[in-house]
């Protein structure tokens, strides 16, 4: 099973440069290959915002980095990362915590 991060990114525009627009325009099709090897789960654009927030699906902490290294955009935003957990319900936080 794999673990699961959001990833919040937002474009530093104080580093702008010309070539700025065609990076962006590659995100696309890299989240699409990420879909296919099933390591992006969900892509959304933050409104208000010049990034996105993705949650990937990778085997390892080093596999995200490697990812998120070979982004297009890698070199001209800020990153945060959360590690995501599975939510229990109620009852399984119970026993688990009993037991």
């Amino acid at each position: 099973m794999g673990m699961k991060f959001l990833v919040l990114w937002e474009l530093d525009l104080s580093i702008m440069r010309a070539d700025f627009a065609s990076v962006i325009m590659r995100m696309p099709e890299y989240a699409h290959k990420l879909r296919e090897r099933g390591k992006l789960v969900g892509r959304y654009h933050i409104v208000g915002k010049h990034g996105g927030a993705w949650i990937y699906d990778v085997d390892s902490n080093e596999e995200l980095e490697r990812l998120l290294a070979m982004a297009p955009v890698y070199n001209f935003a800020k990153y945060e990362v959360l590690p995501l957990a599975e939510m229990d319900t109620p009852a399984q936080m119970l026993k688990s915590s009993q037991g």
